[in-house]
C-alpha cells in the first residue's frame, strides 16, 4: 500500500563541439506512477542547474505509462522554455508501443542511438543555411 519505488537514473555529461554540455539521463526499470515524479524532479534539476540540452536514453525502461510520458513532456517543456533541446533515444521495444499508440512518437525527437541523439544537438543549434 502506497509503496514508492525508487528509480535508478544514470547521469552522464558530454561536451559537444559547439561548447555546449549535454546531459544524458538513463533511467532503469519502470517509468510509471510510482517513479515518474522522481524522474521529473531529476529532469528539472538537470535543466535548471546543469544544461538546457538533455538526452533521455530509454533503453533500460521496459515499462512506461501515462505518468512516465507526462514526466517526459514536462522535461521537454522545461528545455523549450530555456531554448534548449530535449531528445529521446534507444526506446525499449516494449515501451515503443506506448509512444506509438499515444502518438508521442510524433511529439518527441526520437533517435535510434545515444550517438545519433548527441550528434543531433549541434545541428539544431547551428544557424540554418
Amino acid at each position: 500500500m502506497g509503496e514508492t519505488s525508487v528509480i535508478h537514473i544514470e547521469q552522464k555529461v558530454y561536451s559537444i563541439q559547439d561548447g555546449n554540455d549535454v546531459i544524458v539521463l538513463t533511467p532503469a526499470g519502470r517509468l510509471d506512477i510510482t517513479t515518474a515524479w522522481q524522474f521529473r524532479l531529476k529532469l528539472q534539476e538537470c535543466i535548471s542547474k546543469l544544461s538546457r540540452h538533455v538526452v533521455v536514453n530509454l533503453g533500460q525502461v521496459n515499462f512506461i505509462d501515462s505518468s512516465g510520458l507526462t514526466s517526459l513532456v514536462a522535461g521537454m517543456r522545461d528545455a523549450d522554455k530555456v531554448k534548449g533541446s530535449f531528445r529521446i533515444c534507444n526506446v525499449h521495444p516494449e515501451a515503443k508501443l506506448v509512444f506509438e499508440v499515444t502518438m508521442m512518437d510524433t511529439v518527441f525527437e526520437i533517435f535510434e542511438t545515444e550517438e545519433d541523439a548527441l550528434e543531433g544537438v549541434p545541428r539544431s543549434l547551428a544557424p540554418q543555411s
